[in-house]
């Protein structure tokens, strides 16, 4: 999934460079760019994939940051045999809104506070207790290196209640959207 074609200007324009540069480095005119970028015209989901992978490209040069610098690495856990009842409990306790869910040291998914929400909704209070996480959680979220470039954090973050940070295939961290804000500072 590729992000919003209305963010092409404002990513161009933070990293600095023209229409004309783009317009280069993604093998289409300037005025193609012009006309994206205004609204004007809509590219093919090809020309849209170039012009984020060179964006993406070039953030990446520009980033020194790794996601290993922003995770915390202290993972909270629940199992798929907890149930909805112990998650928003250790959600209350620990002051957060995502836990990630491992079957021994796999990865099933995640318990989000907006999943309990839309859970409850369609089942009500009475079952709220007693679900299991193994039906009721979110799927599996990104994964991403140790060694990722912060900047391509944000995007994923948008689509993802959390991403989980590895090193050689083990899991390490977790980043979350406050997390995400440590880059601003």
């Amino acid at each position: 999934m590729l992000p919003n074609v209305e963010s092409i200007k404002q990513m161009r324009q933070k990293l600095g460079i023209t229409q004309k540069k783009l317009a280069n480095m993604t093998g289409v005119s300037t005025s193609m760019i012009n006309q994206i970028e205004s609204g004007r015209s809509q590219p093919s989901y090809e020309t849209a994939k170039k012009i984020f992978e060179n964006l993406s490209n070039l953030e990446s040069r520009s980033s020194s940051h790794k996601a290993g610098d922003f995770c915390s690495q202290d993972i909270v856990k629940l199992k798929p045999s907890n149930t909805l009842h112990d998650a928003i409990k250790k959600m209350h306790e620990l002051s957060i809104s995502q836990i990630p869910v491992f079957d021994g040291k796999e990865i099933a998914g995640v318990v989000s506070e907006d999943g309990i929400v839309k859970h409850l909704a369609d089942v009500g209070e009475a079952e709220l207790k007693n679900a299991k996480l193994a039906d009721t959680m979110d799927p599996v979220p990104p994964i991403v290196d140790f060694e990722t470039p912060a900047n391509v954090l944000v995007p994923l973050i948008r689509y993802s209640k959390c991403i989980l940070v590895a090193k050689k295939s083990k899991i390490v961290g977790i980043i979350t959207a406050s997390d995400t804000l440590k880059m601003m500072e």
